[in-house]
């Protein structure tokens, strides 16, 4: 039977109550007394030199307190890139300053080149357009394409990087050879070009930022709208603005959504912190949804040639691909290692292919900044494997399921060391695929295809089986790879004289349902109700140093460190526990939240050994601290691989050319689940993002830099009919080796299968209808579908 509460258990999401009855706080429901608005004015043009801001007729607009420019900060310092990516011949990337605002050039539309602080919002409002008609930027030819970036010089995004090229990284350039001699001499080489198309995250709640200065003691609070707090802190106050770490707090309340695009710092950050200082008083921001179309960072955006050489039976011999990967204006922080070490380690897939070499440029272009965005990496690298597998298999005239269990790593293989340098430690793709085939009755699926015939719809059917890499570590590795930060991760478990639990931890809760599974954790470790266990996170004040939540490793990394504070929490009880019951440490077994003497009937219940470190009237104080409090941190030895085969059924109609997504199964190997709901959850949730990739979005400049998508009513969404009810199973689990959990996490598995399965599901209906159709780019809208099967 299921479990009705703990490890494994469904409990329903505590946080939702305050949620679904509007008790939530976010960042925008706070207001402060004396607080004070900005709003920031924005480049109306791609790229441009900035001649005139002229500040005085919006300083002397009603209201208005303050007025900034690049000018004022130009002597601190920029934001930088987390990652440092050598290109393949051993130099160094090309990393330009990122400034609080734009000074001497804009860059992108949206790029903020000055900011208006005031009493009232519409009064801010008000001198920013004011402030905005003051300005003269000098329109410069903006730089879109990629292709063209790289070729032509004259035409410069940062004036001191000539290319506009911020690195060529070759991964592993000690294979590229014998890739090039496998694929020149292989049987059968199938060759795909494709466009991974760029996205927009759209969380619920737009970014917000507050700050606040406290000239009593120097010390400043940013609340802000982010997934990783001390990250926020250690880049404003280390790399931005020169503030001692110590004098500043981050706080991240309620975020309503992050997808990514939180993770990283936003110069509004710094600003609204400045300004705070500054003015002596309060000053917050919150973007209107048309800035967060242009200034958060987008996702996804790379163009891809991919070559797959195979024998004629569709043995893999080896994968070779060339990328260019879109960076934008600016290096955001994660913005390097996304199509790095996140999408080129992962282009051998769950397959035991020889050979693979991945090459990837990434480009300054004049758009905004691109980021991780929900996979990060792995949907772009999944999307590649999947579909010219598929278009190999056409070729061949080869079963895409039997090609791609000719392929899979057999579960004898583990651990498996791939050619682009990943120890798989665990797996079972077969059972996997078996699951997804099971679930979505293929056996049945001429016989639905006919009756969508019947009713003059071309029915298809499509495969992704997938793997990913999350959780990253170790911290020593991804130190040599070019990370700047380490990547473990913290908790501190504290016990109330009253049995009453507060964990701290570093992972940050923006929709995970982080406060139900870590108190279903704890309170199964200790033997105490959920009820009793409190989750606290988001503050740097409270929290022991943590690196946030996202690469779904909040469960993997920071739940690990919370259940090794756990750990420690039982041995000093055990110790408490053998005084009391006058007996040998050894002897001491803790169970259902009782400490018991072994073959005995002597024990003590977790609150009275609770008790009795805050109220050590009966302690072994001569070797024991008083208090119950331990705190963990937790540095992954390797990677966790989720994996799992995905199967999508479409319907398209050949008159308009829509797509209709008729069913989607997910048979996912996740490792130990902490509970049921919320993993199906989360992959409900990937899955309809991704659904939206293939289907429907998709964000587009002009040959200006204009953003042509950039509004609801211009960047489609998917809304509740584009989606099915979905067919989930997390069955097929084979447990993480090296996290104390068994986790392997599933926040992003959604969204990295289900494109592929989406569009070979296509695909595979144009071609069961005979239309020569063999590829159609993201996103396969009704127009792109209806121009490929008029030729």
């Amino acid at each position: 039977m299921p479990k009705d509460h703990g490890i494994g258990a469904s409990s329903k999401r505590r946080e939702d109550i305050r949620f679904l009855t509007g008790k939530g706080v976010y960042t925008d429901d706070l207001n402060l007394h004396g607080q004070a608005h900005a709003v920031f004015v924005r480049s109306e043009v791609a790229h441009g030199r900035i001649v005139k801001i002229d500040t005085s007729g919006a300083a002397g607009m009603p209201g208005v307190l303050a007025v900034f420019t690049g000018e004022d900060f130009k002597d601190v310092g920029g934001n930088p890139a987390g990652w440092l990516i050598n290109s393949r011949n051993g130099e160094p990337m090309r990393e330009p300053k990122r400034p609080v605002l734009a000074h001497g050039k804009v860059r992108h539309v949206g790029d903020a080149y000055a900011a208006v602080v005031a009493e009232t919002y519409d009064q801010a409002k008000d001198a920013a357009e004011q402030l905005a008609g003051d300005s003269e930027i000098e329109e410069l030819p903006a730089i879109i394409d990629m292709a063209g970036a790289l070729a032509d010089a004259s035409n410069r995004v940062h004036d001191e990087i000539p290319d506009n090229q911020c690195y060529d990284w070759g991964w592993i350039e000690d294979n590229r050879a014998a890739v090039d001699e496998a694929i020149k001499n292989a049987p059968h080489v199938t060759t795909l070009e494709l466009v991974n198309n760029r996205l927009v995250p759209n969380a619920m709640e737009p970014r917000a930022s507050i700050g606040e200065y406290f000239p009593g003691t120097g010390d400043y609070k940013l609340t802000t709208t982010s997934q990783n707090p001390h990250l926020t802190r250690l880049l404003v106050a280390a790399f931005v603005l020169g503030i001692p770490e110590n004098k500043l707090t981050v706080v991240a309340p309620d975020v309503g959504g992050g997808f990514g695009s939180k993770i990283y710092h936003y110069g509004e950050e710094a600003l609204v912190l400045a300004a705070a200082k500054k003015l002596a008083r309060p000053v917050r921001w919150t973007a209107e949804r048309s800035e967060s179309f242009l200034s958060d960072a987008h996702g996804r955006d790379h163009v891809t040639k991919i070559e797959l050489a195979c024998e004629k039976d569709g043995t893999f011999i080896a994968f070779r691909t060339e990328t260019m990967a879109n960076v934008g204006a600016y290096l955001s922080n994660f913005a390097t290692v996304t199509p790095t070490f996140l999408h080129g380690t992962l282009m051998a897939g769950p397959y035991k292919v020889p050979h693979v070499y991945v090459n990837v440029k990434t480009v300054f272009t004049n758009t905004a900044p691109v980021d991780a965005y929900r996979g990060a990496g792995r949907p772009e690298a999944t999307f590649s494997l999947e579909r010219v597998v598929d278009k190999m298999c056409r070729e061949l005239g080869l079963d895409p399921f039997e090609v791609r269990r000719k392929n899979l790593l057999t579960k004898d293989m583990f651990p498996y060391t791939t050619p682009v340098g990943l120890a798989y430690d665990t797996g079972d793709y077969h059972a996997t695929l078996d699951k997804a085939i099971e679930m979505a009755d293929v056996a049945g699926f001429e016989a639905r295809r006919a009756a969508s015939a019947a009713k003059g719809k071309l029915r298809g059917m499509g495969l992704s089986t997938w793997i990913e890499a999350c959780g990253i570590a170790p911290s020593h590795l991804v130190g040599v790879l070019g990370s700047r930060v380490g990547l473990y991760d913290a908790a501190t478990v504290r016990v109330n004289a009253t049995g009453n639990i507060s964990v701290m931890t570093g992972a940050h809760s923006h929709g995970q349902g982080h406060e139900t599974v870590f108190a279903q954790i704890v309170a199964d470790r200790l033997g105490i109700p959920e009820a009793s266990v409190e989750i606290v996170h988001g503050d740097t004040s409270k929290i022991p140093f943590g690196m946030g939540s996202y690469g779904s490793r909040s469960l993997a990394v920071c739940g690990s460190a919370m259940n090794r504070a756990v750990d420690k929490i039982i041995a000093k009880g055990k110790k408490i526990a053998a005084h009391m019951l006058e007996a040998a440490e050894e002897d001491i077994t803790f169970e259902n939240g009782s400490f018991s003497v072994a073959g005995t009937d002597k024990a003590k219940t977790f609150g009275e050994i609770a008790f009795s470190a805050y109220v050590p009237h009966n302690y072994p104080l001569e070797t024991l601290e008083p208090g119950l409090e331990e705190t963990a941190f937790y540095d992954p030895a390797n990677f966790t691989y989720p994996a799992g085969a995905y199967i999508c059924e479409v319907e398209v109609d050949p008159d308009t050319g829509k797509v209709e997504v008729a069913a989607f199964h997910c048979a996912d190997d996740f490792g130990n689940v902490m509970n049921p709901m919320i993993v199906e959850g989360q992959v409900h949730g990937g899955v309809g993002q991704g659904i939206g990739q293939a289907l429907c979005e998709n964000t587009s400049y002009d040959g200006n830099g204009q953003l042509l998508s950039g509004s609801y009513m211009d960047y489609a969404m998917p809304r509740a009919d584009d989606v099915p009810f979905y067919n989930v199973d997390h069955s097929c689990q084979t447990p993480c080796t090296h996290n104390p959990l068994g986790v392997k996490g599933c926040g992003e598995a959604g969204a990295i299968g289900s494109p592929p399965a989406v569009v070979n599901a296509v695909i595979d209906a144009l071609q069961s209808g005979g239309h020569k159709v063999d590829h159609i780019d993201m996103p396969v809208s009704p127009s792109r579908v209806w121009a490929a099967m008029q030729g």
